[in-house]
């Protein structure tokens, strides 16, 4: 089984890769999570995933050609606004604020690079998660914990943020920023077998 590159630093992307039994090493792309003002929200993800498959084929040494690369973005949609990974407590802190006893979107793009037939291929996975109401006291202590920081709108399922995640609609896989059904599902298409 060739190792796939992941161009991400994400390590619960890295151990949805292990939980699979695929080889993978870690480059992490050199670019800006910037997309058009003009893009679908829901296309977002899967145009920043595509980004960063760019920016590790670019920035190969010369002669280098990765058989495999795979990029992955999660962003947070509440309101038909992205949620990005908060700057600081205080952002953190308005983001939890505004999601706190309401449901928003998970969304995950994900993009897989082959470059033999020099072919990438997409997938999205949006999942609806649900929060309980939360004391000020409550996302205080959260905040707290550090878990905010690099996480896109300021939380971790897979930490103690599911204190407070009341309904899943859709996987953890997807919520955790790599889906493994649409992996699964992309990973076929291109004829990348996991059974080796």
């Amino acid at each position: 089984m060739q190792p796939i590159i992941l161009a991400s630093s994400s390590p619960r992307r890295q151990e949805i890769l292990k939980l699979m039994n695929i080889p993978y090493q870690v480059i992490i792309p050199n670019c800006k999570e910037e997309y058009p003002d003009d893009i679908e929200i829901e296309k977002v993800p899967e145009f920043l995933a595509t980004r960063k498959i760019d920016a590790v084929i670019r920035a190969a040494p010369a002669g280098i050609e990765y058989p495999w690369i795979l990029g992955a973005d999660t962003v947070i949609v509440k309101n038909k606004k992205i949620l990005g990974k908060p700057e600081n407590q205080e952002q953190a802190f308005e983001y939890l604020k505004s999601l706190q006893g309401s449901t928003h979107k998970v969304i995950t793009g994900i993009a897989l690079f082959n470059s033999e037939l020099h072919y990438m291929s997409n997938r999205t996975s949006i999942t609806k998660e649900t929060f309980s109401k939360m004391t000020d006291e409550e996302i205080k202590w959260y905040i707290s914990t550090g878990e905010w920081h690099g996480a896109a709108g300021g939380y971790r399922i897979q930490g103690l943020a599911s204190c407070f995640i009341s309904k899943i609609d859709g996987t953890n896989s997807g919520v955790m920023g790599l889906p493994v059904f649409e992996l699964y599902d992309i990973l076929k298409e291109q004829n990348y077998s996991i059974f080796e």
